[in-house]
This record gives structure tokens, C-alpha cells and sequence, in this order.
């Protein structure tokens, strides 16, 4: 078996022949864009790592029941995007009584992680998305960064189209708002 398996090749083999392979191959597929989802919302590696694993689990126990309404790496990236927004609100809570917030730590690690070393723009960027609501920042993100379009960003995430294009209107006005104080 080759590793340019289409995805309908791998849901087969999943579904009536060795699963484990097939998604073995899912996996070596769609791991780095998946990562790229994850991090540009949890922003951390390490936890973004743990939240790549838990999507594929998930990935791994409902792909039986994937209906082939969507396209695989939409239906997997509504998994891994819901895994990361649910981390970050147990977060959340978990820095309710501290003396930073949640989003305070988020902006020291883009400060000191080696993730955003050496590009001052990127830097900058960043600390305006974690200014922004979390609906916002995860729209930006998929429209500016994975260049997805309207309709599919609505699939994704159950919200009308009119809603996605005022909240990446409102988090870019803020963006260019934050990088024009600095």
C-alpha cells in the first residue's frame, strides 16, 4: 500500500479491511494540518500535542459513523477544533481565582516561546488574537491562516455566514486597532 491514499481509500479500509492500518495512514495524512488547527488556538505545544492525540482518538472511535456528508478533513477538523475550544474553557476555570488570567500565560509563552522566535510581527499578531473573543480568534484564524471559505467555516462550526464575516470584520478592525497603539 502506498502512503497517497485517498481519503475514500482510507475510510474503505478502515470500514472493511484493517482498521488500524487505514488509520495509521489518516494519521500520517492529516497530522500536521490538524496540529496547525490546534495550535494556532491553544498556542502551547505541549498542549496542543495532548489535544492532537485526544482529536485522533475521537477521530479514531466515531469514523465508522462519519456519513460522508462533508469532506473527511472538514468533518475531522470540526473534532479537533471542539477538543480545543473544550480545553480551553477547562482552563479558563482553572485560572478563575488565580492572579493571571489564562490569556496572561498564553502571552508570556508567545514572549519567551521559541515558537514565535525572531519574527516581531508574528509576535505581535498574536498577542492581538488573544486580545480578541474567543469566537473571533478562532474565525481570523480559520480565515486568514487556513484560508477557509465562508460556507465551510459555517458547516464547521453550526453559525450562519452573515455571523462569520461580521466576527472576522470585528476581530480584524481590532487587530488593526492593537497593532496601530503599539
Amino acid at each position: 500500500m502506498n502512503d497517497h491514499l485517498s481519503d475514500k481509500e482510507i475510510l474503505d479500509k478502515f470500514r472493511h479491511g484493517n482498521p488500524d492500518y487505514a488509520f495509521h495512514f489518516l494519521v500520517l495524512k492529516y497530522q500536521e494540518k490538524l496540529y496547525n488547527v490546534i495550535r494556532k488556538i491553544l498556542i502551547v505545544h505541549e498542549d496542543t500535542d495532548d489535544i492532537l492525540q485526544e482529536s485522533f482518538i475521537k477521530i479514531y472511535q466515531n469514523l465508522n459513523n462519519f456519513r460522508e456528508d462533508s469532506q473527511l478533513f472538514s468533518w475531522m477538523y470540526r473534532i479537533a477544533v471542539n477538543e480545543a475550544l473544550n480545553f480551553l474553557r477547562k482552563q479558563k476555570r482553572k485560572h478563575v481565582f488565580s492572579a493571571t488570567s489564562y490569556e496572561d500565560k498564553l502571552n508570556q509563552h508567545i514572549q519567551a516561546g521559541s515558537y514565535f522566535d525572531g519574527d516581531e510581527a508574528q509576535k505581535t499578531l498574536q498577542k492581538a488574537l488573544l486580545k480578541l473573543p474567543q469566537k473571533q480568534r478562532l474565525v481570523f484564524n480559520m480565515k486568514y491562516y487556513d484560508n477557509l471559505k465562508y460556507e465551510d467555516m459555517s458547516k464547521i462550526l453550526n453559525t450562519s455566514v452573515g455571523a462569520l464575516k461580521a466576527s472576522y470584520h470585528h476581530a480584524v478592525k481590532k487587530i488593526e486597532k492593537h497593532i496601530n497603539e503599539k
